[in-house]
């Protein structure tokens, strides 16, 4: 039976304007299981005002413990509906369920960990040169914020977002992806049932053309965007028109960096959690290993052997390990990749196409695959697959190493592998990447700080830095003096 959903807006479920809808896709059998509303340029519009309304009509004035409590009650929701929502996020992009679980935990460990600092985002006193002058700040939500999330984690990646919006005092609109909304909407449902006021989360959901009436909208103060390189630079054009702040949690080519004197087996595990969990669809992928030439054979037979060995079927099934990548034209991507790889000189040595039998068939599923002796500048190495594919290329020294793993447009994170501890934080600071796991990988914290440079983004998420991308410094001074002054000459 297909479930329908409406827009939540102003407190309300509604229509979209005009009644246009789309389906949402199972990537395990491409059959619809949803009906979503597909918002007009009208339904954004009115998301937006009502966002407004809601932070002018006493949101941006709410105290800090009110909103702390709510955080903490809708928290408790997700939690207690936390095996309903990862079946529906399950079903809706074919992650698999023994993770959509501990993400649903994890975004509710978000809004604790945010609502502790709702009540604490005071100011600084500072000393002036003349006593006379007293100095402080205030830190002040910056108003309505756009929230434009991926279809690869819907709710973790809202949960980035909406958790220090939230925090600061900002309303907000969200918009999901509309390969995978249905959470979003769910999530709606509970952000009611917590009883945050009419206007301050809206959703709209649909296409390309939601977002750029979003992002594009006069009335949104900020902007934050997951998702891929060449859309984040266009929002990024369009909110230059009114100058509009942008997060952008971007792409990524990260590289996956094994010394010789690595635990391997430690490693190895970091290895298949980099790119084969959640089939290779985050941005965090360690798509590129890099491995030190001494054990470089022996890395990539196992590396295959451990590749060969992952169980590939239904995400809902607890035993599966991988299941299929989230949409049709993302399987095409994937398997686009694989055959021009294997033209460009690199060594296929597992996987390469799709798993046979009847559920593959039926979806959008790829192999576990590895190439090896990839080289450093081929597109295997230098472009975002954002799939169950690794490129394995091998160096000699810590300098080539940091030289190749520096070698891309991306600048997301890395990983590295080795006992020396010295190494470790040697090339940990010369790595061009927003953060560095060492002797783990994939590993998250809700007070540690996530983004990256260069062609993955500006900004932060999670952690204390966050919140700075959802307030305002504001400045004051005062003169406790009744000096006369020289009007035509400033005071220092």
């Amino acid at each position: 039976m297909t479930t329908c959903y409406q827009l939540y807006i102003g407190g309300a479920w509604r229509d979209a304007t005009g009644g246009a809808t789309f389906p949402a896709i199972n990537p395990v059998n491409q059959q619809a299981w949803a009906d979503l509303p597909q918002a007009s340029a009208e339904d954004v519009d009115a998301a937006v005002s009502a966002a407004r309304e809601a932070f002018d009509g006493g949101w941006k004035d709410t105290n800090g413990l009110t909103r702390a409590t709510l955080m903490q009650r809708l928290a408790e929701l997700l939690e207690y509906d936390a095996e309903r929502m990862a079946q529906l996020e399950t079903t809706d992009n074919g992650k698999v369920i023994r993770e959509t679980r501990v993400q649903m935990r994890f975004a509710a460990r978000n809004y604790r960990y945010f609502a502790g600092w709702a009540d604490k985002l005071q100011g600084d006193s500072i000393p002036l040169d003349r006593p006379e002058l007293v100095d402080f700040t205030t830190r002040e939500p910056r108003g309505v914020a756009a929230l434009i999330t991926s279809w690869n984690s819907p709710m973790a990646i809202l949960a980035n977002k909406l958790a220090p919006a939230l925090a600061a005092g900002c309303t907000v609109v969200i918009k999901p992806s509309e390969m995978a909304s249905v959470t979003t909407l769910a999530f709606a449902e509970l952000c009611e049932r917590a009883g945050f006021p009419a206007g301050v989360i809206n959703v709209v959901t649909g296409d390309s053309s939601v977002g750029a009436a979003l992002t594009g909208h006069p009335g949104v103060d900020l902007i934050s965007f997951t998702g891929g390189t060449a859309t984040g630079k266009a929002i990024s054009r369009v909110a230059a028109e009114h100058l509009t702040p942008v997060t952008l949690e971007l792409g990524g080519k990260s590289a996956n960096i094994v010394f010789s004197d690595a635990d391997l087996k430690q490693a190895l595990t970091g290895v298949v959690a980099g790119i084969f969990a959640a089939a290779g669809q985050t941005c965090i992928a360690g798509s590129r290993l890099l491995v030190q030439r001494d054990i470089y054979d022996q890395v990539v037979a196992e590396v295959c052997e451990r590749a060969q060995a992952i169980r590939v079927g239904d995400p809902r099934d607890e035993s599966t390990e991988m299941g299929p990548v989230a949409t049709k034209a993302q399987h095409r991507r994937v398997l686009d990749f694989i055959n021009r790889a294997r033209t460009q000189g690199a060594t296929l040595i597992t996987g390469g196409g799709e798993p046979q039998g009847d559920l593959y068939t039926r979806g959008y599923f790829v192999e576990p695959t590895v190439f090896s002796d990839v080289e450093p500048d081929s597109e295997l190495a230098q472009e975002e697959v954002f799939g169950p594919v690794l490129a394995i290329i091998p160096f000699e020294t810590e300098e080539q190493a940091i030289a190749i793993a520096n070698g891309t447009a991306y600048g997301l994170v890395a990983g590295l592998w080795t006992q020396n501890l010295a190494r470790a934080h040697r090339v940990a600071r010369q790595l061009q990447v927003g953060g560095v796991w060492v002797n783990t990988y994939r590993t998250n914290a809700a007070q540690a700080p996530f983004g990256g440079v260069k062609a993955s983004g500006s900004g932060r998420e999670r952690g204390l830095h966050a919140l700075d991308e959802y307030l305002e410094i504001k400045n004051l001074m005062i003169d406790l003096s009744n000096e006369a002054r020289d009007p035509f000459a400033i005071r220092t």
